[in-house]
């Protein structure tokens, strides 16, 4: 039976907030990509609303492009406790910027975020989908997958493949996977054991979890959309009002 710490889900996440947001140029020039609004909410707080949702206690988010934006923002959240991770003096990536986060996010499985990206939950929401399905003795990594032909924003030849039991692999050259990386997952701090030091990408130690058998997925059963360059906060908008004129599930 799936191992889950704490038995609720994991108590702690983080946000990855500390982008400089290019393709989102000009409206990153004085505002931090996490802080541009969609739909009347910013991107950091719909990824928190999604944290907060979870039952998560503490939230980890870091800090870079306009860092003093986003600490006067979010001084005005009442929950969940946000903790910064301070990258002002370099940028570290997604695998860098979690490395350097690690003594505040403890030492269970916790969730991560992108917060570039929107999601509706399906029946049952996608964070307590994947606290459900955490198997510890088996997993480094659980990874929430979109299928990349109904994944909003995206147009690439997709990330993974996943068969019945969840165990994934990456695409090669001149296939086409059905599942693109949703930027949300739990881990296990152990997923860090010998990382680079410095910056580098989260797809150095996806690729050690899948060479290891500890790299596993579960499949959206929501929309999920990107929102990466100004074009597509109209467009994602659209679509928002769509889902809620049709009465697109999001518990």
């Amino acid at each position: 039976m799936p191992v889950t710490a704490p038995a609720s889900g994991p108590a702690t996440a983080m946000v990855l907030a500390a982008g400089l947001g290019t393709r989102m140029r000009p409206i990153t020039n004085t505002l931090p990509k996490c802080l541009v609004p969609v739909d009347g909410r910013t991107l950091l707080d719909r990824a928190l609303d999604r944290v907060e949702e979870a039952g998560v206690r503490t939230a980890v988010v870091n800090l870079h492009h306009h860092a003093d934006q986003v600490r006067a923002h979010l001084a005005r959240r009442a929950a969940p406790e946000i903790v910064f991770s301070d990258e002002t003096d370099g940028l570290l990536e997604t695998g860098g910027g979690l490395k350097k986060a690690l003594p505040l996010l403890g030492p269970q499985p916790f969730y991560v975020c992108n917060s570039d990206v929107i999601w509706l939950n399906g029946p049952v929401p996608a964070f307590r989908r994947l606290a459900a399905a955490w198997d510890d003795g088996r997993m480094d990594a659980l990874l929430l997958l979109v299928r990349s032909a109904s994944a909003h924003g995206y147009d690439g030849y997709g990330d993974f493949f996943m068969d019945i039991a969840g165990v994934v692999r990456r695409r090669v050259e001149r296939e086409v996977a059905p599942y693109i990386y949703s930027g949300c997952m739990i881990c296990h701090p152990r997923l860090f054991a010998d990382a680079p030091n410095g910056a580098f990408s989260m797809n150095v130690l996806f690729n050690r979890a899948l060479a290891a058998g500890r790299l596993h997925g579960i499949a959206h059963d929501g929309e999920w959309y990107h929102v990466g360059t100004p074009p597509a906060i109209k467009e994602t908008e659209r679509l928002l009002t769509l889902g809620e004129d049709s009465g697109a599930s999001d518990q």
